[in-house]
């Protein structure tokens, strides 16, 4: 939505800010609901030398005998470690501008460092920080050209100058900006619009209280709206108050009333408009900060668990508690950002640097915000992540409108009670009233944080009890992973080996038919009801050899239910031997194929499998896979796997489409979760993909897959390869019914990184359950009782004997002369 005309802005002039506070409040939710953001940082001061004398700057000072005129690249790198250690995402470079064109020993110490210019120093330690911390450097050196900002867009995600004022009379003698070549009005602007030209996001503001009007504040915001129209750059405008300070020249003068502050911060909103991001510094109102919240800003700016703000020393940022608490007062979430803002995240190739983006995706999470902490799929637990599941899921009680969402609904936690977001409560009330969410209904519990992730997954977690009781089901299972020999190239699997993925982990390998039959003899000898099958394609393989493996299996196991092949393998077993779907899956099935895995399903919406698997099945062929399987007979699992380029939109389309085909077929037994695990995945390694889901993100997609699903698909399970037996456990506290199988062996999650074994025997899995205060039952592939006979031999089974996985040269396998690529067939 955009802001107002300029006649119109000018009238604002005449209002107080009570009578602004409504609309600014109505349109900050208008364009960012109820999230208030901040970045975590620290402040790194390079240089306090500069050629401007501004009348009220306490950073900028003289050179001093006996001190360097610049940190060090050690001391910057000190700095910024140690910000990494406490959380931070973002350096701030703050200096004086181009103090060398003033300061002989700013010219002497530059060269001595082998430096032109201050600039050339900032871009060495900038990429110094990123490349040895990670954190994400924001730099404000002054005024730029747009060859400068290019040149610092190389080693930062973002740039910054305040604009202040437009108003020239100040830059006069006396005034605030006299004797500050670089204050002049005209020549901010030319950076703010060359840093458009270079692409580079920029964050700018103005500062009130210096001795402009009302009027010239709202001229500034106009032009900094028309500026940012024109390059798209302008990622956040801060409204800043003057703070007299001792020892300027204006140590006397007279600081702006809140009043002031507050009008102007609903001014900017409402003359800026809905999706602008608008900052008002939090330290600088000191305990009046969480009244600017009514004036209709959204972000507090970056708060420095290690530096204090160097430009306002005096002015200590508030406690990430207390700034949390105040946020919350107002009905708000407080959330992490980064440095660079989500809507250029989510635009990349745009608007990073190819060296930088890599960088930013490493900490971003699904929304391009900051991600709330360290925990990733498949890492092994540690002290202070293990706490972290069951914390996000306590909390202070839950209200919500008088239809609660479940008929039995208990607070969550103590403390005092926070409300849920409208968006959340009317999805809620529509899974209460059985009527089914639509895409946007599920894209925004996907986006839950806070009181309204609790109130999500508790209203899934009272589902999962209404349908599902307190019981927690799991199979005994066989993986069998029988090659890794892929043709296909999926940017996430660090499973395949070939050519492309020499650098992995393993040899080439093709399990032999004797030792599949053996492995599927030693699992039902420890009381295994299922095998399941899947590997890699390897380019000699057609549809017969899926099928000698099922008979196979059946001829020497007949008890032994056959759990294999995923939409691709059958596509390519089909396509292979020029057999229509039906008649192919017909012939699995009478070999004895009993049921399909969900796999290759990654995330149902071509946008993504255009970037992960372009080759692979597309969204249509993998439905059409299972639509037909279900049709003969075979009933099958559901999966995504997600966290790596997707988001909340994509998950919820997904969820829809798996939901449509379960109305029509009902042949989809339970949804399967599977977080993106990053270590190792080829798309990740080369720096275009994030570090899989955060924790609050894994455990919505059970919730909201229980949510979503309902009623077609009721069982959830919650994978403990991926998630840990910790992470498993929340997901079971949050709609999850299911702990899926104990495995036995297990290979692909383990060839990307994952770290949390290979079996979980059915002692640990009735363990982890028991520990929820839920009751365990070992199930059939089908979710029915497994016969006691095999509960009886399942436990204290014996150790496995040492699989053979020989390489795969010894098949002497013949290569086709066409390869089956079902995805690039259907893109034409």
């Amino acid at each position: 939505m955009r802001g107002l005309a300029a006649a119109e802005a000018f009238e604002l002039v005449d209002e107080s800010w009570e009578s602004l506070a409504g609309e600014a409040g109505r349109l900050r939710e208008l364009g960012h609901g109820r999230l208030v953001t901040y970045s975590p940082k620290v402040f790194i001061p390079l240089t306090k030398l500069c050629r401007d004398v501004c009348g009220y700057c306490t950073f900028a000072r003289p050179p001093r005998r006996g001190e360097r005129a610049y940190m060090s690249e050690d001391e910057v790198l000190e700095v910024a470690r140690a910000g990494a250690a406490a959380g931070c995402r973002e350096a701030l470079f703050t200096l004086g501008d181009k103090p060398e064109l003033r300061y002989r020993v700013a010219r002497a110490e530059l060269a001595a460092l082998g430096c032109e210019t201050t600039l050339d120093y900032l871009v060495r330690c900038a990429r110094l920080v990123l490349e040895e911390t990670g954190l994400l450097p924001h730099l404000n050196p002054g005024l730029l050209s747009v060859e400068d900002s290019r040149a610092l867009r190389r080693v930062s995600v973002s740039q910054g100058l305040m604009l202040e004022t437009t108003a020239d009379r100040l830059v006069e003698r006396d005034g605030p900006h006299w004797a500050s070549p670089d204050k002049l009005p005209a020549a901010r602007l030319a950076t703010i619009d060359a840093a458009g030209a270079a692409r580079a996001p920029f964050t700018t503001g103005i500062l009130i209280g210096i001795g402009e009007r009302r009027r010239e504040r709202v001229e500034a915001l106009l032009a900094i709206r028309g500026l940012g129209e024109r390059g798209g750059h302008v990622q956040e405008v801060i409204v800043q108050n003057f703070r007299a300070k001792p020892g300027t020249r204006m140590a006397a003068a007279p600081e702006p009333p809140l009043e002031e502050l507050l009008w102007t911060c609903a001014a900017a909103r409402v003359v800026l408009g809905a999706d602008w991001n608008i900052q008002a510094p939090p330290n600088l109102s000191y305990a009046d900060f969480p009244r600017l919240l009514d004036a209709g800003i959204n972000d507090w700016g970056g708060i420095s668990p290690v530096t204090t703000d160097h430009v306002n020393p005096e002015a200590p940022w508030p406690e990430l508690e207390r700034l949390g608490e105040a946020t919350r007062s107002r009905g708000l979430e407080l959330a992490p950002r980064l440095a660079v803002y989500p809507e250029f995240v989510a635009e990349p190739e745009r608007w990073l640097d190819p060296a930088v983006a890599p960088h930013v995706l490493a900490l971003a999470d699904s929304e391009g915000l900051a991600r709330e902490d360290g925990w990733a799929a498949g890492a092994a637990a540690d002290d202070r992540r293990v706490p972290r599941a069951a914390a996000l899921l306590d909390g202070a009680p839950i209200l919500l409108p008088e239809a609660s969402v479940t008929r039995k609904r208990a607070p969550v936690g103590n403390g005092s009670a926070s409300k849920v977001s409208r968006p959340v409560v009317e999805a809620l009330a529509k899974v209460r009233d059985g009527i089914e969410l639509d895409e946007d209904d599920a894209t925004e519990l996907f986006r839950a944080r806070g009181t309204d992730f609790r109130a999500v997954t508790a209203a899934a977690d009272a589902l999962r009890r209404e349908v599902s009781g307190d019981s927690v089901t799991y199979v005994v299972t066989r993986n069998i992973n029988y090659t890794n020999v892929c043709y296909f190239r999926c940017g996430f699997c660090a499973f395949s080996k070939g050519k492309l993925a020499a650098n992995l982990r393993g040899a080439p390998y093709l399990v032999p038919l004797d030792e599949i039959v053996r492995r599927c003899d030693e699992a039902w000898e420890r009381g295994a009801t299922e095998v399941c099958l899947q590997g890699g394609i390897h380019p000699a393989f057609t549809g017969d050899f899926y099928v000698d493996v099922c008979r196979a299996i059946k001829d020497a196991v007949p008890g032994l239910h056959v759990h294999a092949f995923s939409a691709l393998e059958v596509w390519q077993g089909a396509a292979t031997l020029e057999l229509p779907l039906r008649s192919y899956l017909e012939r699995l099935r009478d070999a004895g194929l009993a049921s399909l895995p969900g796999t290759a399903a990654e995330v149902l919406d071509d946008e993504v499998r255009a970037v992960i698997c372009p080759d692979k099945v597309t969204t249509g062929q993998w439905l059409e896979v299972h639509d037909t399987a279900h049709e003969v007979g075979l009933r099958s699992t559901t999966t995504i796997m997600f966290g790596h380029v997707d988001g909340p939109r994509n998950w919820a389309r997904h969820l829809l489409r798996l939901r449509d085909q379960q109305r029509r077929s009902g042949g989809f037994t339970e949804f399967v979760p599977l977080p993106f695990v990053h270590m190792e995945a080829p798309i990740y390694l080369k720096g275009r993909a994030r570090k899989g889901p955060t924790l609050r993100e894994a455990i919505l997609m059970h919730a909201v897959g229980r949510l979503a699903l309902h009623p077609w698909i009721t069982n959830v399970q919650a994978s403990w390869v991926k998630l840990g037996r910790e992470g498993a456990q929340a997901a079971l506290r949050a709609g999850a019914n299911d702990l899926g199988g104990t495995l036995m062996n297990e290979s692909i999650s383990r060839a990307a990184g994952a770290r949390h074994g290979q079996e979980l025997p059915p002692e640990a899995m009735e363990a982890t359950i028991h520990a929820i205060g839920r009751a365990p039952r070992q199930r059939t592939t089908l979710y029915g009782d497994a016969p006691p006979d095999r509960r009886s031999v399942s436990y204290d089974a014996a150790p496995l004997a040492e699989p053979l996985n020989p390489s795969v040269n010894d098949a002497n396998l013949e290569r086709p002369v066409r390869l089956v690529r079902p995805g690039l067939v259907a893109a034409g």
